[in-house]
């Protein structure tokens, strides 16, 4: 079993594959000023299991396209869909966020928790915008530096792990410079990452390691998600996720 395999593995049993929540989303789709009456057409990149995916379908008027580069993941949200019978309103799709299956200007909004950092915040940005239609709004959540400055130590792991990391300024400054006004942004609280991913990931690490028989591969992988939980207890009052909702501009040359 390859790395991308044990991944889906350990995450495809929680509800949420990163930090978020469900108040956290009702925030974005409030600051979007999204109607829940009116029909909307949402395309959800990076989907994960859909916790997300499912708050906007049960919220809005509305028809999703979730996408998410591996199939467990995606088996979960179809069947969870299913079973809350919303699956009418979701297209669950495997699919790279580099090779979109989308139209120009097919969709009012585009939505994407905890991910957009698999491609780059900035190529990210610029390749969806086309899907946008005009005046259409993008709402993403990105890893974010809320310090101006921080110990070596994270600082350095962070640029190795995500060179884009910044702050909320700059990331603002790139979505201006992009086509886009930004419209709102806010910082995911603590609980978003301890309640609500970490500790449900904890959990789930004693019974991970037993289907996989200790494997060198699934202990490197929990080594890992062990340094990051540490990381974050020691140094959270300097990084978050940022939540940032911006409406398409015109033609941007």
């Amino acid at each position: 079993m390859n790395d991308y395999q044990l991944l889906a593995d350990l995450h495809k049993r929680a509800k949420r594959q990163g930090p978020g929540g469900t108040s956290e989303t009702r925030r974005a789709i409030d600051l979007a000023r999204l109607d829940p009456s009116a029909p909307l057409k949402i395309a959800d990149i990076g989907c994960g299991t859909g916790a997300p995916t499912l708050q906007l379908a049960r919220t809005l008027n509305v028809q999703i396209t979730a996408i998410d580069l591996l199939p467990d993941f995606i088996e979960v949200l179809k069947n969870n869909a299913e079973n809350e019978g919303l699956i009418s309103k979701i297209n669950p799709l495997v699919a790279s966020m580099e090779h979109l299956p989308f139209d120009d200007e097919e969709y009012d909004v585009i939505w994407s928790e905890g991910a957009i950092y698999n491609i780059g915040f900035e190529k990210g940005i610029n390749d969806w915008r086309r899907f946008l239609k005009p005046g259409g709004l993008l709402v993403v959540s990105e890893i974010t530096w809320i310090t101006s400055e921080r110990p070596a130590q994270i600082q350095n792991y962070w640029q190795a792990e995500y060179p884009e990391i910044d702050t909320a300024s700059a990331k603002i400054k790139l979505l201006e410079k992009s086509g886009y006004s930004p419209i709102g942004y806010f910082v995911l609280p603590e609980y978003c990452w301890l309640e609500n991913y970490y500790r449900p990931l904890q959990s789930r690490f004693a019974e991970f390691l037993a289907r996989h028989s200790d494997s060198e591969e699934a202990q490197a992988i929990i080594e890992a998600e062990n340094k990051e939980i540490a990381l974050y207890e020691k140094y959270k009052a300097h990084y978050s996720y940022g939540v940032y909702i911006a409406r398409k501009l015109g033609e941007h040359t």
